[in-house]
């Protein structure tokens, strides 16, 4: 049996890292940088969750989600809000800032998916895309499990 070039986490880790260069060095002129984007993304999608909801969501622990709050509410992207029902909670709005740069944001990720998309056919990316999502779910029922 032939052995693979790479392991599978070192073909992941290595395009995360290459993704992730394109998109810091993208989004510098918006002052977000790598701890940043991933929540901005989430927030764009769902404003006005907690902090809890994005650490869940976004599969990291609550102290870097706290410290990427921290940073984006410094730059004046969000707001965050005691929770009514809960004071020990927060949470996280987007503000006028954020909104205005929402279009070139997407525009930028877009840009960075059609590279992508651009290097394999439509049905490969289908079936990457589905495979590490089949992948992510196994592993991170097994974290929970």
């Amino acid at each position: 049996m032939n052995k693979p070039k790479d392991t599978i986490g070192k073909c992941v880790a290595q395009l995360y890292r290459i993704n992730s260069k394109f998109l810091v060095k993208k989004y510098q002129k918006f002052n977000i940088g790598s701890g940043q984007y991933f929540f901005l993304i989430e927030l764009y999608r769902k404003d006005g969750v907690s902090q809890e909801y994005l650490s869940d969501k976004l599969n990291v622990d609550k102290g870097t989600t706290a410290k990427a709050m921290k940073k984006l509410e410094e730059l004046g992207y969000i707001k965050r809000l005691r929770c009514e029902n809960d004071k020990r909670l927060y949470k996280i709005f987007l503000t006028d800032e954020a909104l205005e740069i929402k279009e070139e944001f997407f525009n930028i990720l877009n840009e960075n998916d059609k590279k992508v998309r651009s290097l394999i056919t439509e049905d490969e990316f289908n079936m990457v895309t589905t495979i590490l999502q089949k992948i992510s779910k196994g592993l991170g029922d097994e974290t929970h499990g």
